[in-house]
């Protein structure tokens, strides 16, 4: 038996002993097992911790299903959908995301391992488990809605106090969630049975510099904070160099992370979901392979370098865009593992058509393509969960911002252990990015990227383009235009690329009905414009939006024990 098969029915055992629902509190769990006694071994503790991975690292999900890669995320510029998402328009009457349920399943979980007869080291590394959970969830709450109720201990069910507490201040709680980061990187273990399945310290560190990365410049673009930002970034930074010098992962094939049936022994995944036939599979190979899908933008296609390492608007080698060999010629090679560079698929001329003409195969697995598990729902290839090709981009970017705020200042040694190792991944070969003065350089050539947005400065800009790049399709892109208050990068009417695709030429197609495909200039050529009714193209014009909305019963509930849950700005 696998040991995902193991994973998944630990995991459902671990559910009887403590509520994962997403409820609010004072839900009490509905208890299979019986409490008292559950807690007798190291076993049980193991158990109980499963309970927790498929929350947090879901991978490409389940059945027909994909979580957040490809375009299970598409609020952003990498994608121009036909029907564009939006952003929330109205306070939920209830949900929305507002639960503690796993936040009190991961403080029973730490406090039921301290009275379980193990060894220290095991307790304080279980302990670490826990705290690494619970540290997530925080971090994924106070992503949505900023300031919360911080909770440390289990709470009694007629703790009306506690249960009915006011909002915590949002740097408060990242400070305990920078604390419990620190405890599980200081006592989770090197090693462990299940290596790329279980959470080690390398995980632990992994997350840390992602969930710091976030916070950091969370608090020095809305909050002005540059002191804490200091701190966070600090700790982002710390975290992935842990992992950079332990010497334990390396870079490979870019594609065959993403696509692979096995990852187990892949030198640059830090931890993945595995699959398997018959027990518990996705569908995101088959969204790459048969089926229409949604394709990435014009801005999107655009953000990749040519081949001399230079922005495409300043390469000399960049061939345009009339027809897709001279869009793909001369490019960064990533944009070959992650998009197929020899046609178009056109909705009309295609079946398994792209909205903007340029398809992904970045997740497809060739060798099944026609095989019943390459399709439906029946997909069986691993999927990545949190690997080193992220830890180096949140390394040059938070070495970068640190310096921003107080930190050292910014190399070309931050750069060469960060972005010039991912550009010197096998088969992709990029010329190094350098820092000259305040500017970025190649082959000692400085430049700036004419379609910079003037308030980001020039070296930052290139790192965040790498970063763009190298995580594409990840399910990143709108946690980053948050945290960088770049939401308005998302708007199509003022930013009309991210509603633009392929430039085709109607005539080259004569036995296709293409009638009613929309060009720029409503004639026979142009861009294609996936969205192309005026109302359904998405804006941003309120801030609002940086924060999830607190449902209304929620705010009721409280008002009902005499307390007032404040609602977040705007809403």
């Amino acid at each position: 038996m696998k040991v995902t098969n193991k994973i998944f029915i630990l995991f459902f055992l671990a559910l009887g002993v403590a509520s994962c629902e997403k409820d609010f509190l004072d839900t009490p769990p509905q208890d299979v097992l019986v409490d008292e006694t559950y807690w007798s071994s190291e076993v049980n503790v193991k158990t109980f911790a499963y309970g927790f991975y498929t929350a947090y690292f879901s991978g490409y999900g389940s059945g027909f299903s994909w979580g957040k890669y490809f375009s299970g995320q598409s609020l952003n510029d990498d994608f121009a959908p036909t029907n564009p998402p939006r952003f929330t328009l109205q306070v939920p009457t209830s949900g929305g995301g507002w639960s503690f349920a796993w936040v009190r399943k991961a403080n029973i979980f730490i406090d039921r391992v301290q009275g379980v007869d193990m060894e220290e080291e095991a307790i304080n590394h279980w302990t670490g488990i826990g705290r690494f959970f619970r540290a997530l969830e925080y971090h994924d709450l106070v992503k949505a809605f900023g300031d919360v109720p911080y909770y440390d201990q289990e709470l009694a069910e007629n703790d009306q106090e506690m249960l009915y507490k006011k909002r915590d201040d949002r740097t408060f709680v990242m400070d305990r969630v920078l604390e419990d980061f620190r405890f599980a990187a200081e006592n989770v273990r090197d090693n462990v049975e299940n290596e790329g399945l279980e959470v080690d310290r390398s995980v632990v560190l992994g997350f840390m510099s992602r969930v710091f990365l976030y916070e950091g410049t969370w608090q020095k673009y809305h909050e002005n904070n540059n002191e804490k930002a200091a701190e966070y970034l600090e700790a982002a930074k710390w975290a992935a160099q842990e992992v950079i010098e332990s010497g334990n992962f390396s870079l490979g094939n870019y594609r065959e992370v993403f696509n692979s049936l096995d990852l187990s022994g892949n030198p640059e995944v830090l931890l993945y979901r595995e699959y398997e036939e018959g027990m518990v599979t996705h569908s995101l190979n088959s969204y790459n392979n048969k089926e229409p899908q949604t394709g990435v933008s014009k801005d999107g296609i655009e953000s990749y370098l040519a081949e001399d390492g230079l922005p495409i608007g300043i390469s000399d080698l960049y061939q345009g865009d009339k027809g897709i060999e001279n869009l793909m010629a001369n490019r960064d090679p990533r944009i070959y593992e992650t998009f197929v560079s020899n046609e178009l698929r056109i909705n009309g001329v295609d079946p398994n058509y792209s909205t903007t003409g340029i398809a992904t195969h970045k997740f497809l697995n060739e060798e099944i393509a026609d095989e019943p598990r390459g399709n439906s729902n029946l997909n069986p290839t691993d999927a990545p969960v949190i690997r080193y090709g992220e830890i180096l981009v949140n390394y040059a970017e938070a070495a970068y911002e640190l310096s921003t705020v107080g930190g050292p200042a910014f190399t070309q040694e931050d750069l060469n252990k960060s972005i010039n190792v991912l550009r010197d991944r096998p088969e992709i070969n990029l010329p190094y990015l350098e820092v000259s003065g305040d500017q970025p350089a190649v082959n000692g050539q400085t430049y700036d990227d004419p379609q910079r947005d003037p308030d980001v400065a020039p070296i930052l800009w290139e790192i965040r383009r790498e970063r763009r790049v190298e995580l594409m399709f990840e399910g990143f892109r709108l946690d980053d235009l948050k945290r960088w208050k770049k939401l308005e990068y998302s708007d199509m009417v003022q930013y009309p690329d991210i509603n633009r695709g392929a430039w085709i030429d109607k005539s080259d197609y004569p036995d296709a009905n293409l009638e009613n495909l929309a060009v720029t200039g409503g004639g026979e050529e142009g861009y294609l414009i996936p969205a192309s009714a005026e109302e359904s193209l998405r804006t941003f014009d309120d801030p609002r939006v940086y924060l999830q909305p607190i449902p209304l019963d929620q705010i009721t509930l409280y008002r009902d024990q005499g307390v007032e849950l404040e609602q977040n700005p705007g809403w």
